[in-house]
């Protein structure tokens, strides 16, 4: 035996040592006071370990029960389930249950918890989650990246870091059909331009021609790949007067228009260019054969914001020739809902709509009432995602290749910060408790002052970098559309 391995026998002695061991237990009715809340979930079999802590905790242990197997962990304060062990037994309990029980050492008393559930879901969640990581302020720009993660163990990449390209604002990240081998985000400032990752060969483009307002602002990929479809917005930053808002964003002008990564070309239809009306949030249906888009009357802004309401419409759309459809159809209305429509998403197997509806405007992010709502295709009916909803803004959301999960940004807790929180839909349709992104310290979201901003989920890895795209941002010209 090598010093090493005595070292290690010893330094696990020595921990072992000062793990304290339940005694005289006393049972509680009150449910195990855990952070992050998760109690009674459903989760994938594939989700990296949901590490938990209990604060004011002297000692704790854990113990996760499935069919055949057991996994039990002792601590302070922090429940950290070693992965491999994790991994085993979740594939174990894979369309059945976990049963978890908290012993807890509390000002002196050892106190046990009834016991929850972590359902294991039989479907797998995407293994990659994209996210811009900002301040909540939205003005600061100094510290802002784009980042990947595994969302099968802890590992995180830095994609694109502003401070490798001069310090510009980076708007987020887009996946077409849920992979890694095709998306685009934005990259601002002096030589800037959509980068257009398409198996790992890098474009820049310029998503701008003269008939637009602006260059592309929000987007979504085609099934095909071939085309994306774009926002082009006029957008004012402003802040509230009032103490319970913060920050509002408005649209002066806003249009849509379709690119063509083919032919480098834009596509422009008269009916979502009407000065009259403001069009943002388009997306692409499952099939590609039509464009969910959010559309407002013109009003008076700022000061009438508060009459500033998006309803959900679609247009068709003809993969073949490039066109647009010739009528716009309104499926949510506004006016009549006193609501205001955003960010609408399709999911891959083409059943359902999920978008998020305030009481105004289009910046749902600081919108507390913000909520997630479902639209069933198929039957025309919508329904609010009540168990995934919380008091404070739930939206930016994403689906999972397999429509059975959808990741989106909450700010519930403190109210400040954006967190990743996934869902589990099953194929009734029925919507189960969210759960926040696992970090491999539970603690993780008290010392981090970021958001999590527009979280998009893929099955597959991005094959490039932050290097990469600081050397296509200092050295390759934008690509002009016409």
């Amino acid at each position: 035996m090598n010093k090493m391995q005595l070292f290690f026998i010893f330094w696990l002695a020595g921990l072992a040592a000062c793990t304290p061991i339940p005694e005289n237990v006393t049972r509680v009715k009150e449910c195990a006071p855990i952070y992050p809340d998760y109690t009674d979930i459903t989760i994938p079999y594939n989700i990296a370990p949901l590490n938990f802590m209990i604060e004011g905790a002297e000692g704790l242990q854990v113990t996760a029960y499935g069919d055949t197997d057991s996994l039990r962990i002792s601590g302070k304060d922090k429940a950290r389930f070693p992965i491999g062990k994790w991994k085993k037994l979740l594939l174990q309990q894979k369309g059945k249950s976990v049963q978890v029980r908290v012993t807890a050492l509390m000002k002196g008393k050892w106190l046990e918890y009834p016991s929850f559930q972590w359902q294991v879901a039989a479907e797998a969640i995407d293994g990659y989650l994209s996210y811009r990581l900002i301040e909540p302020g939205y003005e600061v720009w100094n510290n802002l990246q784009l980042c990947e993660r595994s969302l099968e163990d802890f590992s995180e990449k830095v994609i694109a870091d502003n401070k490798l390209t001069g310090g510009n604002c980076m708007n987020c990240h887009t996946y077409g059909k849920q992979s890694g081998r095709l998306s685009m985000f934005h990259l601002r400032g002096k030589n800037g331009g959509t980068i257009l990752n398409r198996d790992g060969k890098l474009r820049k483009l310029s998503l701008k021609n003269d008939s637009m307002i602006s260059a592309a602002v929000y987007g979504d990929f085609h099934p095909s790949g071939r085309y994306a479809v774009f926002s082009s917005n006029i957008i004012i930053p402003a802040f509230h007067a009032q103490g319970s808002k913060r920050l509002e964003v408005y649209d002066t002008e806003s249009d849509l228009a379709i690119a063509d990564f083919e032919q480098n070309r834009m596509i422009l239809s008269p009916l979502t260019r009407d000065k009259k009306v403001l069009e943002t949030f388009p997306t692409f249906s499952a099939d590609g054969k039509h464009i969910y888009y959010c559309s407002a009357p013109q009003t008076t802004l700022p000061d009438s914001i508060c009459q500033l309401r998006y309803s959900l419409c679609r247009i068709g759309f003809d993969q073949e020739n490039g066109s647009w459809g010739k009528q716009a159809d309104t499926l949510w209305n506004a006016r009549e809902q006193q609501g205001s429509v955003c960010f609408p998403k399709a999911s891959p197997d083409g059943k359902y709509l999920l978008f998020t509806i305030a009481d105004y405007g289009t910046f749902p992010i600081w919108h507390r009432e913000t909520d997630l709502y479902i639209l069933n295709l198929s039957t025309e009916t919508i329904h609010e995602c009540s168990a995934a909803n919380s008091d404070r803004s739930d939206t930016y959301h994403s689906w999972s290749s397999n429509s059975h999960w959808f990741v989106f940004a909450s700010k519930r807790g403190d109210g400040q910060y954006g967190k990743p929180y996934f869902a589990y839909i099953d194929k009734e349709g029925k919507i189960y408790k969210p759960f926040v992104l696992p970090q491999q310290d539970p603690a993780h979201y008290f010392h981090t002052f970021k958001s999590y901003n527009i979280p998009e989920l893929s099955k597959s890895p991005l094959p490039f970098d932050a290097v990469d795209i600081k050397e296509i941002y200092l050295n390759s010209p934008a690509e002009p559309f016409k």
